[in-house]
């Protein structure tokens, strides 16, 4: 692995590095950088000291944890703008509800969990409306009712990394339904992320463009990545291994409010391996000049061919990790 070129070599150097250091179109994200440290002191869901007080405050903070352990949410916990939920240092899983970032810019969420959401409306994260600047990095996700990540109603410049995925059906949905073509804007980026076995929605799109590069997926029960109606997706150098259901990508027509005629999504494979018999399900016809270039969005980012040391990788070191909490300053 050590000769793998690989992301945010830097961002554990000192606690507020990560800020401005997301790869791809979440890269502006800064979370609380600007505000003064937040210290979780208890696991209730609510009350001095609590993860919800911070979340709460309105002033830019970075959110820090002094205890491991599982926080039963009874209620989703909205985010407000400019902060950091840093789980460098501890382990926390969020349990029973989820985040929720409503017109809210400037968030960063780093190694946590999230297990057992239950209820109506139950996402792990749900992102909407009309929020931007989000950066979601080496959290796992499991077991939630509804979807483990929504992007949708005109939230845009999100990026999604490291994080691992298992043990659910609807994984990650951008783009909410084909009435709201407000989500035209919308912009993610997901990489270096494993979705293990999970069933479907690794993502699917409506409207946006959505750039997916060094995932691995495997074993899902439906497809891998769906391009629903106008969406247009990139997908360069990822693994996917198919288990009983052989094709990868799905494509879905839909009919959007302000149009007459259905259409589907477009799908640009660059450099992705395809495994174990599995099939990507590309149309017959090119499709792939639809579908943007990353490069007029942002001039860099940290992409290895598919190898096998990639997907060994991918499986060890993605999801939640037991990494020291940095100090404050530059170390």
């Amino acid at each position: 692995m050590s000769s793998l070129s690989l992301p945010y070599p830097n961002a554990d150097s000192f606690l507020r590095a990560l800020a401005r250091q997301a790869e791809g179109f979440g890269q502006s994200a800064i979370g609380g950088l600007y505000g003064p440290i937040f210290h979780v002191t208890t696991l209730a869901d609510d009350g001095p000291g609590s993860l919800r007080e911070g979340c709460d405050r309105e002033e830019p903070l970075w959110i820090v944890f002094e205890l491991s352990g599982t926080i039963a949410l009874s209620s989703s916990l909205r985010v407000s703008s400019y902060k950091t939920i840093d789980g460098r240092g501890q382990r926390i899983k969020l349990t029973g509800k989820g985040l929720k970032l409503k017109k809210r810019e400037h968030v960063i969420i780093c190694n946590l969990e999230f297990e057992g959401g239950r209820g109506p409306d139950g996402d792990a994260i749900q992102i909407k409306p009309n929020s931007k600047h989000i950066w979601i990095d080496r959290c796992s996700f499991c077991d939630y009712e509804d979807g483990l990540i929504d992007i949708t109603r005109g939230s845009t410049h999100v990026t999604i990394s490291r994080c691992y995925f298992s043990r659910h059906n609807k994984t990650i949905l951008i783009g909410a339904d084909p009435s709201h073509t407000g989500d035209r804007c919308i912009r993610v980026t997901i990489h270096h992320c494993f979705f293990d076995g999970t069933k479907q929605r690794h993502p699917r799109v409506r409207f946006g463009k959505v750039h997916l590069y060094n995932n691995y997926s495997r074993n899902w029960g439906i497809y891998a990545v769906c391009a629903g109606v106008e969406s247009e997706i990139y997908s360069q150098c990822n693994i996917y291994e198919a288990g009983e259901k052989k094709v990868a990508f799905k494509y879905l027509p839909e009919k959007a409010a302000d149009k007459e005629e259905q259409c589907t999504g477009y799908i640009k494979s660059e450099g992705d391996l395809f495994v174990e018999g599995t099939r990507p399900g590309l149309p017959r016809r090119g499709s792939a000049e639809e579908v943007f270039d990353p490069r007029e969005c942002y001039s860099t980012w940290t992409v290895e061919a598919p190898t096998e040391a990639l997907k060994q990788f991918l499986q060890c070191c993605t999801g939640w990790q037991c990494v020291p909490r940095p100090k404050d300053g530059a170390q």
